[in-house]
């Protein structure tokens, strides 16, 4: 399966670059660069992921000057970790042997807090 989502890294990308507003998840967080949603398959019991709405298949190949894209991160991260009162979190990206899908995308978790996943 790994092996035929990286054959379909270029779709996958557009499809996150170009017609993001036809991935069905509820959005916790949009802006022009980035989108952020509960992951479809939580392993904590806060889990959300953060995807570029560009073509980047992994952080090796992101443009470290596209500060856009660092604010808005930076940005939704702390507004999620505000608004579901995240007393300690992490935030994580996959790189390598590591990363299972062929899309930048980071892992914002925590397994403490009062919160309730609500993947819808």
């Amino acid at each position: 399966m790994k092996k035929l989502l990286w054959t379909l890294a270029p779709i996958i990308g557009w499809i996150f670059a170009c017609m993001s507003f036809i991935i069905p998840v509820k959005r916790l967080r949009e802006t022009d660069t980035l989108m952020a949603f509960y992951h479809p398959k939580p392993a904590y019991p806060f889990h959300v992921l953060l995807v570029p709405k560009k073509q980047i298949a992994s952080l090796k190949q992101l443009d470290p000057r596209d500060s856009v894209f660092f604010a808005d991160l930076y940005s939704a991260v702390q507004s999620l970790v505000d608004e579901f009162k995240l007393p300690a979190y992490r935030l994580i990206v996959n790189g390598g042997e590591y990363q299972n899908f062929p899309h930048l995308h980071f892992h914002l978790i925590s397994d403490v807090g009062t919160f309730k996943h609500a993947n819808v």
